[in-house]
C-alpha cells in the first residue's frame, strides 16, 4: 500500500532502460479524480533541475492530472534542451492519458549535468501508462529508487478516507521544504489551497528537520494529490495531521537509510527563546562533521555539541548551556555534568539534547553520523 491506498488512483514502476542493469527507473501516478486539487514544495537550490521549474509551472494552477518520475538522471544543468525535455515528457504522458501536459508534473533523480535517454524514457512512458493499476504502487515507489537500499512507502487511514506516499532519499538530504522526491495521495475532497496548507505545515516539521550531510539537492520535490473519490469532506485539524504522519514516516525511513549510515542521530533543542532559535541550532548541531564522527566513534563527546552551539546566533548565555546524550546530563552550566561513562552509545538510535535554559520553545532535528561507507558511497557514485 503505497500512492494507490486512497481510492482514485493508479501508478505502474517499469524498466525503460534508463539505468544500465534493468532495474525499475520509471513511475507514474495517476489521479482518476473526480477532483484534481494538488500542491507541492520544491527545492529552495537557486539551481534547479529543469523537472522542478516545470512542475512549479504546472502547480501554479492548483491541478495535477499525474506525475511522471523517473531514476537514473536528474536533467539538471542541461540547458533548454533540458527543459524540452521534460516538456516532451509530459506531453508523452497527457497522450497517454488524453489529457493535457499541463496538468502532468515530472520530477526526475540521478546524475547532474546529464541529458536524459529520451528515446527509452518515452516507451517506458508508453509501458508503463499500458500497466496502470491499483496495485501498481509498490512497483512505482520501487523505480525512483537511487542509492535507496529500500522503497519507502506509508499510509495512514482516517475518518472516511486514507492518505498515502512514497518516497526515495539517501543522500543530498538537507533542508529545503522538500529534501528527496515524494508523493503523497489522498482520496478526501480539498482544495489545492487546502492541500498546500497541510503540506507546508507537514514538511516544515518532518523533511525541512531531517539534515543527514547539509547537501541540498537540485531536485527536491514534495507533492500532494487529492483525487476526492471518498466523497468525504475531512475536518481540516485531523486531516494536516494524517499528512503529517504520512510525511514523518517516510522521513524516519530516509533518516534509516542514509547513504552508509550507522547511528540515526535526534538532536532535542529545548529552552529556546523562539523555535527558530531551536530549529537554528539543531541544525548546526547535525552539520557538525566533528560531532558526526563523534558519535560514529561511541564518544559521547558533549564539547563538540557545545562548539557548533556557539556558531549560532540564537539567543543563549554560555554558562546556562546543558547537553544529554541518551538521557544522560554529561554537561551542566556549560561545564562538566554527570560523569561521561554513564552514556551507553551502543545503539543505533542516539539522542543529543541541548538545553538553551533561554525560553519555552522547542524542536528536534534528524541526522546521522559519518562514516567511512559514506565517503566511499559518494567517491564511488559520481553525482
Amino acid at each position: 500500500m503505497s500512492v494507490t491506498a486512497p481510492l482514485g488512483f493508479r501508478a505502474a514502476g517499469v524498466a525503460a532502460g534508463i539505468k544500465p542493469g534493468g532495474a525499475r527507473d520509471l513511475a507514474l501516478v495517476v489521479n482518476d479524480g473526480p477532483s484534481r486539487a494538488a500542491a507541492g514544495v520544491f527545492t529552495a537550490n537557486r539551481v534547479k533541475a529543469a523537472p522542478v521549474l516545470w512542475s512549479q509551472q504546472v502547480l501554479a494552477g492548483g491541478r495535477l492530472r499525474a506525475v511522471v518520475l523517473n531514476s537514473g538522471g536528474a536533467n539538471a544543468c542541461t540547458g533548454p534542451e533540458g527543459f524540452q525535455d521534460t516538456h516532451a515528457t509530459a506531453e508523452k504522458v497527457a497522450k497517454a492519458l488524453e489529457d493535457s501536459a499541463g496538468e502532468v508534473a515530472v520530477c526526475s533523480t540521478g546524475l547532474i549535468g546529464e541529458r536524459l535517454p529520451m528515446d527509452a524514457l518515452l516507451s517506458g512512458v508508453e509501458t508503463a501508462a499500458g500497466q496502470l493499476s491499483r496495485d501498481g504502487g509498490l512497483a512505482a515507489a520501487d523505480a525512483i529508487r537511487t542509492t535507496d537500499t529500500v522503497s519507502k512507502i506509508s499510509f495512514k487511514r482516517a475518518a472516511g478516507y486514507m492518505v498515502g506516499g512514497m518516497a526515495k532519499g539517501a543522500g543530498m538530504l538537507a533542508p529545503a521544504l522538500a529534501t528527496m522526491l515524494c508523493v503523497i495521495t489522498t482520496d478526501a475532497d480539498l482544495t489545492s489551497d487546502e492541500l498546500d496548507a497541510a503540506l507546508r505545515k507537514a514538511t516544515s516539521r518532518t523533511f525541512d528537520r531531517l539534515d543527514t550531510d547539509g547537501c541540498m539537492s537540485t531536485n527536491d520535490t514534495v507533492l500532494l494529490l487529492a483525487s476526492g473519490a471518498a466523497g468525504v469532506k475531512p475536518d481540516l485539524a485531523e486531516f494536516e495531521q494524517k499528512v503529517y504522519e504520512v510525511c514523518a514516516d517516510l522521513a524516519r525511513q530516509l533518516l534509516v537509510d542514509a547513504e552508509g549510515a550507522s547511528k540515526a542521530i535526534a538532536i532535542e533543542v529545548v529552552g529556546a527563546a523562539s523555535e527558530r532559535d531551536a530549529v537554528t541550532v539543531g541544525r548546526a548541531v547535525a552539520r557538525s562533521n566533528l560531532l558526526k564522527c563523534a558519535v560514529h566513534g561511541e564518544d559521547p563527546n558533549w564539547g563538540r555539541v557545545l562548539a557548533a552551539v556557539g556558531t549560532t546566533d540564537a539567543v543563549f548565555e554560555p554558562d546556562r548551556l546543558n547537553v544529554a546524550i541518551n538521557g544522560i546530563w554529561i554537561c551542566r552550566g556549560g561545564a562538566v555534568g554527570d560523569d561521561r561513562s554513564k552514556v551507553d552509545m551502543r545503539p543505533r538510535d542516539v539522542t543529543i539534547t541541548v538545553d538553551l535554559s533561554a525560553g519555552p520553545h522547542t524542536a528536534t532535528v534528524h541526522t546521522t553520523d559519518l562514516t567511512a561507507d559514506y565517503v566511499h558511497e559518494n567517491s564511488a557514485y559520481s553525482s
